[in-house]
């Protein structure tokens, strides 16, 4: 297709596996045309000897990078230099940066303020600040679905069948993975977090009959560039959506609808409001003050899930209750 983007995959091998690669080809291929496709590491060292078995096959460009001083990682600086050189080019509408590596964060940064599309492909260990500066930030090791090059099977298995592990050693193993994995739960954004952007992008979307589902994932994904149905173990938006008991779906014509299910009036909420605002008598109480006491009694009150985006307006459904103004800027609340 003529107006189909054009990616740039640059791949840092000394934070990245090789196992990964059918994860990110995969990914990135669903986005648009691949024009480049490099991968940096010291290729003299024994660390590149898995990435020389999938270099032919998926066909990967090398780029060597030696390490000038031990214990530093030159594949930054080359990765950064070449990514420069291809914007400059503007060869490319967008860039995957793959890596785990939190320097790679101002160049991110630095290629969306160009205007190209930037996705990070890391682990789940990589830190938010380079998250946070992608478009979209892809976990593999949570996507990516025993996505191993079949010569690393392969060898695995023949491995596996020549001797039998040490047990102690395999629960050893096991019991670090175990540990990698809860380590790595952190990485991600918190589903509690996830529910209340969900909730406030549909508010604020002012639509009465809700949102069009393509348009609330493309929203949640700019709040959150690393939001990825599969961190939660679901593979569809639409069946995400479905485990929040908040929203209800409708379809309309060949689009999918997303709605709050806006809850029935609280009694509790509103007869303290209104034995808050008696306790005052005939001198009223000052709108600002009721509505600071009422976060302090009910810390999770949101007029907007009630229909209303103001606290005033959800006053003002109170038939008990009428709101005057005593000067210009100010409004206080009184029992009819």
């Amino acid at each position: 297709m003529a107006d189909e983007k054009r990616f740039a995959i640059l791949i840092d091998a000394d934070n990245i596996a090789p196992k990964y690669i059918n994860s990110i080809l995969n990914e990135i291929s669903d986005k648009g045309t691949i024009t480049y496709k490099r991968v940096y590491c010291d290729w003299t060292g024994q660390a590149a000897s898995g990435w020389k078995k999938v270099l032919l096959k998926h066909s990967l460009t090398p780029i060597q990078q030696y390490s000038y001083t031990y214990g530093k990682n030159a594949t930054d600086s080359a990765m950064i230099i070449d990514a420069m050189d291809i914007l400059y080019g503007g060869e490319v509408d967008g860039f995957a940066l793959c890596s785990s590596d939190s320097d790679f964060t101002r160049l991110a940064a630095r290629l969306r303020e160009a205007g190209k599309i930037v996705i990070g492909l890391g682990e789940s260990k990589t830190p938010s600040p380079f998250c946070a500066a992608c478009n979209e930030f892809k976990f593999l090791d949570r996507i990516s679905d025993d996505d191993e090059d079949d010569d690393a099977k392969e060898s695995k298995s023949s491995k596996n069948s020549g001797k039998k592990s040490d047990s102690k050693t395999s629960d050893k193993q096991t019991s670090k993975s175990k540990k990698d994995d809860k380590d790595d739960e952190t990485s991600v954004t918190p589903l509690d977090k996830i529910a209340s952007a969900l909730k406030d992008i549909i508010l604020n979307s002012g639509e009465s009959n809700g949102m069009d589902m393509g348009e609330l994932g493309s929203r949640l994904q700019k709040r959150y560039p690393d939001f990825d149905t599969r961190n939660y173990g679901y593979s569809k938006f639409s069946i995400f959506l479905k485990t929040f008991d908040f929203l209800s779906m409708e379809h309309i014509g060949t689009s999918i609808n997303v709605m709050l299910n806006v809850p029935a009036a609280d009694e509790n909420v509103e007869n303290m409001i209104i034995e808050m605002v008696r306790s005052h008598g005939d001198k009223g109480i000052n709108l600002g003050s009721l509505s600071s006491d009422i976060k302090n009694e009910f810390p999770t009150f949101n007029p907007k899930e009630y229909g209303y985006s103001k606290f005033e307006q959800y006053i003002r459904s109170i038939d008990a209750l009428e709101v005057k103004n005593t000067t210009p800027l100010n409004k206080k609340v009184y029992i009819r």
